[in-house]
């Protein structure tokens, strides 16, 4: 089950559960689409992985109780700032790389 994270772990910017800005990578390191294209380039700085956009969990019961009402968005923040110089050295053979060639 998705965590849906609240915030941007870069910038810290409010990522709410409905959110289409969110992105994560496979181990759901969460960025906002502007950190995670402008910033990291697709590059996670925790895994060097792509990013993809975070499905949105329904906020209404359609089926089976699966719905943010049984099963919420987290509330805990994750904000870790990335050092960019570090970044650009650690993604900087994998960049140009598509993330299922990484």
């Amino acid at each position: 089950m998705l965590e849906l994270r609240p915030t941007c772990e870069h910038c810290n910017g409010a990522l709410p559960a409905n959110s289409t800005e969110a992105r994560i990578c496979s181990f759901e390191c969460t960025f906002c689409a502007t950190c995670a294209t402008t910033v990291l380039r697709n590059v996670c700085p925790n895994c060097g992985g792509g990013f993809v956009q975070r499905p949105i969990r329904p906020s209404k019961n359609w089926k089976n109780e699966n719905f943010l009402g049984k099963y919420p968005a987290s509330t805990t923040v994750k904000h870790r700032p990335v050092n960019i110089d570090n970044h650009l050295v650690f993604s900087a053979p994998i960049k140009d790389l598509p993330p299922e060639q990484r």
